[in-house]
């Protein structure tokens, strides 16, 4: 699993000890995106890729249960209220780059839209220079608690590009 990189622009970590604080920090994050938004998730099998994306869905104000896209590859969430559709990814099974998702025409759904991509890291940065990467971990193995109320995750947020540079992400804080 990739380790949170070094960003261009700016970065915050921040601790979520619920799925629905993972929920509440998507909600916030909706608040910063706008349309031509690309937006890296990663973390481990169960880390609140999709939770977090929920989140992302209810604060953009999108028509439908945003679920996780591993079967469909994609799905495309209209906005209800006139703001970007969500277009949630789920690079998980694809093995190679950006051109394995050409089909996706994502490089067309971006100027109008927020897209969000489920292990996305090594495949579709070439989309944009300005993107938002948002890293989810967990403890694992023998280090992951037995009690899933102490299944705490560290998400670490970073911006890259000019997009991100000077963005405040202090109010992401839970």
């Amino acid at each position: 699993m990739n380790a949170p990189l070094e960003t261009s622009g700016t970065s915050t970590e921040l601790t979520v000890k619920t799925a629905e604080e993972m929920r509440e920090l998507g909600r916030r994050l909706a608040a910063l995106l706008r349309p031509g938004d690309l937006v890296l998730l990663s973390g481990e099998l169960g880390a609140g890729k999709t939770t977090l994306t929920r989140g992302l869905g209810e604060g953009l104000g999108v028509r439908g249960a945003v679920t996780s896209p591993t079967f469909v590859i994609a799905r495309v969430h209209p906005s209800l209220s006139g703001g970007p559709a969500l277009v949630h990814v789920d690079a998980y099974r694809l093995s190679g780059g950006l051109d394995e998702m050409e089909d996706l025409d994502l490089d067309v759904s971006l100027p109008d839209s927020v897209i969000v991509v489920e292990w996305g890291d090594g495949k579709v940065e070439e989309l944009s220079e300005d993107r938002l990467r948002v890293f989810i971990s967990r403890a694992v193995g023998d280090a992951a608690p037995e009690d899933d109320a102490e299944d705490v995750r560290t998400v670490s947020v970073a911006g890259y590009g000019d997009r991100w540079a000077a963005a405040d992400l202090a109010g992401l804080t839970l």
